[in-house]
């Protein structure tokens, strides 16, 4: 059976951010905890914003 496409075209929007953000992250060389740190920022900002709304 042939796959039409690419993997990620079907996946969830959540899943082609991530992927997204890993590629983002590995193309610049973020080392690991220097990356988690940063996201945990984002998540945190993120959770602010959702309360606000």
């Amino acid at each position: 059976m042939e796959n039409s496409g690419k993997p990620l075209d079907k996946a969830p929007d959540d899943v082609k951010l991530a992927v997204d953000l890993i590629m983002l992250l590995e193309q610049h060389n973020i080392e690991p905890q220097l990356a988690l740190s940063a996201l945990e920022i984002v998540k945190r900002d993120l959770e602010l914003r959702a309360l606000e709304a």
